[in-house]
């Protein structure tokens, strides 16, 4: 059996290859607007402005390459979640937060339709998102949850018991799903890649291997020059906190992935899936799947949670218990996937803001911008925040007035900080150990009721 491949950045670029390197910054610079970060963000922001106004002069400076982060490290769940709905329903009202979800809904629309008329071809199927409970107290939350989701507008989602999930996908133990169709399954590289093709088609300059070490008012400082420009956009999300002075802003929580060999068409037969759902639970330490295009199971969850001092990984490996806990998640789905191939592994940062609320800004007093804090919901997230900045930018220039998007309610909320070292750390690891424990609790005792031990996790993470 072939050992499993652990890092190269992710299943997605050992799929698709890793990009031809462009060239880094060559020195100091000008620019009407530089972003900083080239993953989803940065690169959608780059696109809607550059389609919005042509003669802007746009640079985006990238760390490592474009999509080395969670852009090219994701699940494919191209879906309608955005990160601090609720929250912002309590700041702002209900009609404020059910605008927010509504144009996450049509985010999903815009994504594909974007990727169809640049000519991007990434695998994008539009099978919808099925969340599944396997137990009486992950029922309980789903329906909740379901009610929730209808209640901010989603009046096309469909709650299913036992045999209907099962005609959808045959997960071992599932007593009822959740489904909406305003989620699709895409290749995450393919996408990214394209989107990068198309930005520099348009005209913007993009320089990679150009770590940004500060950002200050109309100044993106690297190794090899600064960046001056009116508007300085961050958009780092997990790496975030690599940046001076910008440590406790959001916390990179890891996600790691594994995926299978290809499996054969009589082993479909036995799961089901002919749909293609993105494939999630009502888990506390949840699980995020996809079929792919070639017919493998990608699937991710929480290993180690945090590296102290948010650390980040440099080449996508993850650690060993890891790679031995996903594929028992895979089995405990899919029991008939005992002994299955597991080809890949790897890992990612996703960026987490202290109340869990996503969040885009332009200060207009310092031309400064960011977006980002999307709790691992930043596929489809991170292309509304880039309109969402386009049309900020254009309204602090006086190319524009104020529109729908600008007046979202998670355009300019602000966060407290992460709490210092060690606390940080210990918080995290203790939380998410609260975590597992509390689905090891549900998964023997049959109670509807939700273990106490996760409630009280939720209210001192601020996940609820």
């Amino acid at each position: 059996m072939t050992s499993t491949i652990n890092g190269g950045i992710s299943y997605w670029y050992a799929d698709d290859g890793i990009p031809a390197p462009r060239e880094p910054l060559p020195g100091d610079s000008t620019a009407d607007v530089c972003i900083v970060g080239g993953g989803y963000t940065g690169l959608w922001t780059a696109y809607y402005l550059k389609k919005a106004v042509p003669f802007l002069n746009i640079t985006v400076l990238e760390a490592k390459f474009c999509g080395y982060g969670a852009s090219g490290r994701n699940g494919g769940w191209l879906y309608n979640g955005i990160a601090g709905r609720d929250r912002y329903a309590r700041l702002h009202g209900h009609d404020a937060a059910v605008r927010l979800q509504k144009a996450m809904n049509d985010t999903v629309d815009e994504v594909v339709r974007a990727a169809a008329e640049e000519g991007i071809d990434a695998g994008v199927h539009r099978g919808g998102v099925l969340e599944v409970a396997c137990t009486p107290a992950q029922l309980a939350r789903l329906r909740a949850f379901h009610a929730t989701e209808v209640a901010f507008g989603e009046k096309d989602r469909e709650l299913y018991g036992a045999r209907e999930t099962a005609d959808r996908v045959r997960v071992a133990g599932a007593v009822g799903s959740s489904w909406t169709p305003h989620g699709a399954r895409l290749h995450p590289v393919k996408l990214l890649k394209g989107l990068a093709t198309a930005v520099e088609a348009l005209g913007v300059t993009v320089h990679e291997s150009t770590p940004v070490t500060e950002i200050r008012p109309k100044h993106a400082v690297t190794p090899y020059g600064t960046v001056r420009a009116p508007y300085v956009i961050r958009c780092t999300e997990g790496f975030t906190a690599s940046m001076a002075g910008l440590r406790r802003t959001w916390l990179p929580m890891n996600s790691s992935m594994i995926a299978t060999a290809p499996l054969p068409a009589e082993v479909w037969e036995e799961l089901g899936w002919s749909g293609r759902e993105a494939l999630g639970d009502m888990a506390h330490a949840y699980m995020y799947a996809q079929r792919t295009a070639d017919d493998r199971i990608a699937l991710g969850g929480r290993g180690v949670p945090y590296r102290y001092g948010s650390r980040t990984d440099n080449d996508g490996s993850t650690q060993a218990a890891t790679v031995d806990a996903l594929p028992a998640v895979l089995v405990r789905f899919f029991p008939q996937l005992t002994g299955t191939e597991i080809t890949h592994a790897w890992s990612g940062v996703l960026g987490v803001p202290r109340d869990w609320c996503a969040t885009v800004t332009l200060d207009r007093s310092t031309g400064l911008g960011w977006a980002g804090g999307y709790a691992g919901s930043g596929v489809a997230t991170a292309n509304l925040a880039a309109r969402t900045l386009r049309d900020l930018i254009q309204q602090d220039s006086g190319q524009a007035g104020p529109t729908d998007l600008t007046a979202l309610p998670w355009v300019g909320h602000k966060v407290r900080k992460w709490e210092p070292e060690p606390l940080r750390w210990l918080g995290v690891h203790t939380l998410y150990a609260a975590y597992r424990r509390a689905d090891r609790h549900e998964l023997t005792h049959h109670s509807a009721d939700t273990a106490r031990l996760a409630t009280l996790a939720n209210r001192i993470s601020g996940r609820r």
